[in-house]
């Protein structure tokens, strides 16, 4: 058996499975997020590891036997997030988080600095680690000077099931502060940030063995002792291990709280003005390209709380043919914009309203108005040298069929939709955990899943959704600096 944990920003995913790769069991436990001030995102480590035993106590009360027979774990965590530790490992502050974008004005200070773009391949966002630690610096100088140790979120949850301090290529890509290159932390872009490679945790492939299991925690749980952990990935480079985006050319679009199309390259193609992420892989000598937009799912779920319907209810008034575009244009910029403007501070908005607009024109206007930011990411990838012909649909927004025929029809590709099972993080965890505790064939591993249905683009159709993105393309910059 083989056991995947996916610490995400709502929760935490243990998941088993076979040496065949069979699910056996998954279990949940939630997290919050604080927002203290507006910008502002959130959480306590001790969250992360109470979550985590909570996940596994309850697979060990449905499958202690199958917990029991473990060889390997493999982590996948939510990116970028500032851990800060003390010379003791104790966390000095909450864990700033991905979607926090308190640092926009550091982050502008370091991306300024040409080094950054060099040597990492990305904009300096400021969502990402570097531009955090400056604002701390700048802001929280105590907490700073005492700062012994940076880690990302699930390299805190390595240390606290392991003891040791390591961390892997495809998270470390994105601090700004690894030569993505090269796969090392560059010592100039850390002085940089008035920090050394000592404040860095090691670093391994995640595929690699990055420690064991703490026999206390497998005597608790009823695991074997020395079993291995593996490097693990980040949280989207795992979720391109669980549905085999890791051969050239192969992607996905994920519809999760925040939105990511990815694709997997065989080298290092940078291309930070079209500001597409270019991050390592996590399979050795792979790295991977990826265009993200902030608010996804989270678009649809705060439409849902505001008129107090579900989600599903929101996308099943659509039905499930496609329509043709609403007169309605929805910028999902509710957390701000990664991809392609790496604007921080700009927000929604709708636009076209009028007296007989009703629920379902808002939701479609949602719906349409996610799917023309993953265009948004497909013209970056273009732009950067990356040219798509398919992607598999993952995440939680992927089980409504109207948004997946909208994300077809205005990117024009088809939409595969795995057969019925759980290929998330979770699970491409799981097989890195699989792959580090048996030297197993990385490739032979990460294989696709099965497709149950492939969704094609609405022809009829495309001309009029071309129509209204070029629409929702005018719409940046007439609210930027407004909004």
């Amino acid at each position: 058996m083989y056991l995947g944990l996916d610490l995400g920003t709502s929760g935490v995913k243990a998941l088993l499975i076979t040496q065949s790769q069979e699910l056996v069991a998954s279990a949940t436990a939630p997290l919050g997020v604080s927002r203290p001030h507006s910008g502002w995102s959130e959480q306590d480590p001790a969250q992360w590891i109470q979550a985590t035993e909570a996940a596994i106590l309850s697979l060990k009360a449905s499958h202690g036997q199958a917990l029991a027979a473990v060889r390997g774990i493999g982590l996948s965590g939510q990116m970028h997030g500032a851990t800060l530790l003390d010379e003791a490992d104790r966390p000095l502050r909450p864990c700033i988080l991905w979607n926090d974008t308190r640092s926009h004005a550091e982050a502008t200070r370091l991306d300024a600095d040409p080094r950054f773009r060099k040597i990492t391949g990305n904009i300096v966002f400021p969502g990402f680690t570097a531009p955090k630690l400056l604002w701390v610096k700048e802001n929280e100088p105590e907490i700073y000077a005492a700062t012994a140790k940076v880690l990302l979120p699930k390299d805190f949850l390595r240390l606290w099931l392991t003891g040791e301090r390591i961390s892997e290529m495809s998270d470390a890509a994105g601090t700004s502060w690894l030569d993505v290159a090269g796969r090392r932390w560059s010592a100039e872009l850390l002085e940089a940030s008035g920090l050394a490679e000592s404040h860095m945790p090691s670093l391994v492939e995640g595929t690699e063995r990055a420690g064991q299991l703490r026999p206390e925690l497998a005597a608790r749980w009823g695991m074997a002792a020395s079993i291995v952990v593996a490097g693990g990935a980040g949280d989207n480079a795992a979720s391109a291990c669980g549905v085999g985006a890791v051969k050239p050319g192969a992607a996905f679009v994920s519809l999760g709280t925040s939105g990511v199309l990815f694709a997997s390259n065989a080298a290092y193609l940078p291309n930070p003005e079209s500001a597409v992420h270019t991050f390592c892989h996590a399979l050795p000598g792979t790295w991977h390209q990826m265009g993200v937009i902030l608010s996804a799912t989270d678009s649809l779920n705060w439409l849902a709380r505001i008129t107090g319907a579900e989600p599903e209810e929101l996308t099943g008034e659509l039905g499930q043919t496609l329509r043709e575009p609403s007169g309605v244009s929805f910028l999902p910029y509710l957390s701000g914009e990664r991809t392609p403007h790496n604007d921080a501070v700009v927000r929604g908005s709708f636009t076209g309203l009028e007296h007989g607009t009703g629920r379902a024109a808002l939701t479609q206007a949602v719906v349409e108005g996610v799917a023309f930011a993953f265009r948004d990411c497909l013209e970056a990838l273009k732009q950067a040298g990356t040219e798509i012909v398919r992607v598999t649909a993952i995440g939680g927004g992927s089980r409504s069929y109207y948004w997946l025929a909208a994300i077809a029809t205005i990117l024009g590709v088809p939409v595969e939709v795995p057969a019925e099972g759980d290929f998330g993080a979770a699970f491409g965890a799981a097989r890195l955990g699989l792959i580090a505790a048996e030297g197993a064939d990385p490739l032979s591993v990460c294989l696709p899943p099965a497709t149950a249905a492939s969704i094609e683009p609405t022809i009829a159709l495309a001309e009029g959704y071309e129509e209204a993105y070029r629409r929702y393309r005018r719409l940046y910059p007439a609210i930027r600096g407004v909004s």
